[in-house]
C-alpha cells in the first residue's frame, strides 16, 4: 500500500455577511463540483502564502487572511491502475479570508473551471463537495480546537 499525504489551505471567504466565494473543481473524470477555493502547498511555501495565492489563481480575487478557522483531514483508499494500492489522506488547513481587490474571473487550464459568489442560503442547493460544508461549519460555529465535533 502506498501512503500519500497532501496538505492544501482553503479560503472561506464571505462578504457582505451573506455571499461566499466558491469555485467549481473539475475531477479526473470530469465531474465537477463547487468547492472552496484553494490547493495544495508547494514544497517550502507557508499555508497562509498557499492560500493566497490559490484564491488568487483559482478566482482572481484578492484576499487576505484573517484567521485560522481549523484543520481537517479526509482519507481515501483506492486501487491504483498500476502498481500498489494507494492510501491517500488530505490534510486542510482553513482560513477566513478578507477580500482586499482583484477581479473576478475564472481559472484557464487549472483544476477549477469557474469561480463564483453565491448567497450563504443557497450553498445547500449546490452541487458542492463536503469540503464546502466542512469550511462553512468552521465559520460558524468556531470551534476552540479548530475540529469540527463529527457525529458517527
Amino acid at each position: 500500500m502506498v501512503e500519500e499525504l497532501r496538505v492544501a489551505a482553503y479560503a472561506v471567504c464571505v462578504r457582505d455577511d451573506d455571499h461566499v466565494l466558491l469555485a467549481r473543481w473539475v475531477a479526473r473524470d470530469g465531474t465537477r463540483q463547487w468547492t472552496l477555493p484553494g490547493g495544495g502547498m508547494d514544497h517550502g511555501e507557508d499555508p497562509l502564502d498557499t492560500v493566497v495565492r490559490e484564491v488568487a489563481e483559482e478566482t482572481g480575487q484578492l484576499v487576505s487572511p484573517v484567521r485560522l478557522l481549523g484543520v481537517d483531514t479526509i482519507r481515501r483508499r483506492w486501487s491504483r491502475r498500476f502498481g500498489a494500492d494507494a492510501d491517500w489522506q488530505g490534510l486542510r488547513i482553513v482560513y477566513e479570508c478578507r477580500l482586499t481587490g482583484g477581479e473576478l474571473r475564472n481559472e484557464i487550464g487549472g483544476s477549477t473551471d469557474l469561480a463564483a459568489w453565491f448567497p450563504l442560503d443557497e450553498v445547500d442547493r449546490l452541487d458542492r463537495v463536503e469540503l464546502v460544508d466542512t469550511g462553512l461549519a468552521l465559520w460558524r460555529e468556531r470551534p476552540p480546537l479548530g475540529r469540527l465535533v463529527r457525529n458517527g
